[in-house]
C-alpha cells in the first residue's frame, strides 16, 4: 500500500489515541489479517501457538462480525494516523469459547513490536470498554513466557492473577483489570 493509497473499506472508528486509530474489523481487512496471524513469531504465544490458515483467517473475520452484531464489540484494526494508515496490528474485546468475562486479546506486526504501542492501544481499548461498553472487568490471559505481554498489560493496570492449567496441560497466566478510581478518564498524556 502507498503513502498516499486511501484505506478502503474501514470500519467505523471505536477510539484514537496520540499514534493510532482503532477500528471495528471488516471483510476488507482479510489480507493483513492474515499477514500477522499467518506470521509463526508473532503468533508464537497466541491460542496453540500455532500460525492460522487463510481458511481460519476468514473464520476469526465471520467470528468477529457476528460479535459485534451479538455484543456491540470484538477484534478490531489498529492502524497508524499517519499518511497512509499502516496497519499495526489487531487488538479486541472478546469472549473466547462465550466465557463470562471480556478478554483483551491482541497481535502486533512485528515491525511495531517494542515502540510502547501495544501499550497504547490497550490502554485506550480498556478505556472504550469502560466508556462505551460499561465493562468494569477485563481479563487477558498469557503464557508464563511471555514477559513482554506481562508488562503491557501491568503498564494499562492489570494485575497479575492466578496461573490456571489448562486440559492440555499448559499453564497459562491470568490478568486481571477494573477500572480507576472516579477521575481517571479525564486525565490526558496517560498514554
Amino acid at each position: 500500500m502507498s503513502a498516499t493509497q486511501p484505506i478502503l473499506a474501514a470500519g467505523p472508528l471505536l477510539f484514537e489515541t496520540p499514534r493510532l486509530l482503532c477500528r471495528q474489523l471488516t471483510a476488507a481487512d482479510e489480507d493483513e489479517l492474515f499477514a500477522v496471524y499467518s506470521d509463526p513469531e508473532a503468533m508464537r504465544y497466541v491460542d496453540d501457538g500455532q500460525p492460522i490458515s487463510r481458511d481460519e483467517t476468514r473464520q476469526w473475520i465471520e467470528v468477529t462480525l457476528a460479535n459485534y452484531a451479538r455484543r456491540g464489540y470484538g477484534m478490531s484494526a489498529l492502524r497508524l494516523k499517519a499518511e497512509g494508515q499502516q496497519l499495526v496490528g489487531f487488538m479486541g474485546l472478546v469472549h473466547p469459547r462465550d466465557q463470562v468475562e471480556p478478554e483483551l486479546k491482541y497481535a502486533l506486526k512485528r515491525a511495531f513490536w517494542g515502540q510502547g504501542l501495544a501499550t497504547e492501544a490497550a490502554e485506550g481499548m480498556l478505556r472504550y470498554g469502560l466508556a462505551s461498553q460499561g465493562m468494569r472487568y477485563v481479563i487477558a490471559t498469557t503464557a508464563p513466557a511471555n514477559a513482554p505481554s506481562h508488562r503491557v498489560l501491568e503498564k494499562v493496570g492489570m494485575q497479575r492473577g492466578e496461573l490456571v492449567k489448562g486440559d492440555d496441560g499448559d499453564s497459562t497466566l491470568v490478568f486481571e483489570w477494573r477500572p480507576r478510581p472516579l477521575g481517571w478518564l479525564a486525565e490526558t498524556g496517560d498514554w
